[in-house]
């Protein structure tokens, strides 16, 4: 390979400019790169943009417009592991604004309709704990949840 890592192609109808300026404003440690533009050659119009290279979180990305022939869907989403209540709600707040849509067990689509799991690590420690009955209440209070709210799933894994 002639880079370190991999870099994960996302396929847009038109919007990879915009989302990829969405993304970068989202994540810490973020910026847009080079931008590819079609020629006369075509097979877009020429100037419009074909791809976009961004980092966002430090991961590397690109951002194509393929056009209509695909779209997003939930085998493929990206988790982020967040800290805090803070976290989770800026992220969840950020990434359903402008027409995203909250879904089950942490779960969201953006406005693109890229998939994403904004989980608080404190769920992850619970879920895995070895008292399975403690595992077992986290487990069915996140199951009731869209957005995580820590303290909830905290009441529920001490059995309150």
């Amino acid at each position: 390979m002639s880079t370190d890592g991999f870099t994960t192609c996302l396929w847009f109808d038109g919007q990879a400019e915009e989302a990829a300026h969405f993304y970068v404003s989202v994540f810490k440690n973020s910026g847009v790169g080079s931008v590819t533009r079609y020629t006369e050659a075509g097979p877009g119009p020429a100037g419009s943009v074909v791809t976009v290279e961004f980092t966002a979180n430090g991961q590397k990305f690109v951002a194509l417009n393929g056009g209509p022939e695909f779209r997003f869907n939930e085998a493929v989403s990206f988790q982020i592991t967040c800290a805090d209540q803070e976290e989770v709600d800026y992220y969840w707040t950020r990434l359903t604004e402008g027409g995203g849509e909250e879904g089950p067990c942490g779960w969201l689509k953006d406005r693109f309709g890229l998939s994403w799991q904004v989980t608080p690590q404190r769920l992850i420690d619970m879920i895995r704990d070895p008292d399975q009955e403690k595992a077992a209440r986290a487990t069915r209070a996140m199951l009731k949840s869209r957005k995580f709210d820590i303290a909830e799933l905290e009441r529920a894994y001490a059995g309150e």
